[in-house]
């Protein structure tokens, strides 16, 4: 530690040598300044842990940071629904007391979707209105096997279904004509409905298969 001294006389005398020698007392008085050098260390030593903690808070803000990482989380097109379809009647067969009658559905939109199992039904009379229809899904009928698998239709793409009907030689249930059917599309509750011109004859209930690609659910 460094002693400061309060103030210092000097005196200085001084003999001039001039006529009657005359002596002359000069007092100077000094004060001691402050050592800037010693408190600019100390300054510094005390500035010291202050860029420190700059320099973490720096590195704590740069780790906080997220990182831009894109993840995919598609999960294929959209469902089919009936305002992007429209429904088309591919005929009708029978043989041996049974019926087969093909539909398909068209993607009328103009991007991809994805559907897939089996379609409701309703069977309509010639003014529109509906018959009583028991209808019961299966991939096993009458005029062979159709599997159940999920479905991505194109824009312009189609998939059908087929619906198995029991004609009057091998029904108990009362039978009629249909001129039209209703059709629900899987996981939709809007209906599409079309025309069957010459009439279909169908005694109530029918089989109804799953959606398969292009029309390969009618020969």
């Amino acid at each position: 530690m460094r002693v400061f001294v309060a103030g210092l006389a000097v005196l200085v005398v001084l003999t001039l040598g001039a006529c009657g020698g005359s002596t002359k007392t000069v007092t100077i008085v000094t004060q001691s300044v402050p050592d800037t050098a010693s408190n600019s260390t100390t300054t510094t030593s005390t500035a010291s842990p202050t860029a420190t903690s700059s320099t973490a808070t720096s590195s704590t803000e740069s780790s906080s940071t997220p990182t831009s990482t894109t993840t995919s989380t598609s999960s294929g097109p959209n469902p089919c629904r009936a305002s992007g379809l429209a429904l088309s009647f591919l005929g009708g067969q029978g043989a041996t007391g049974h019926g087969e009658l093909g539909f398909a559905l068209r993607n009328v939109g103009t991007q991809s979707c994805g559907t897939v199992g089996f379609p409701g039904v309703l069977f309509l009379d010639r003014a529109g209105a509906a018959l009583p229809t028991d209808s019961t899904r299966t991939t096993h009928d009458f005029f062979g096997s159709l599997p159940a698998a999920p479905l991505v239709i194109a824009p312009g793409g189609s998939a059908s279904f087929r619906l198995g009907v029991t004609h009057g030689i091998s029904s108990t249930a009362g039978c009629t004509t249909a001129y039209g059917l209703q059709v629900i599309p899987p996981n939709d509750t809007a209906t599409l409905r079309v025309s069957m011109p010459q009439g279909e004859y169908e005694c109530r209930t029918a089989t109804v298969s799953p959606l398969v690609p292009g029309e390969s659910a009618f020969p």
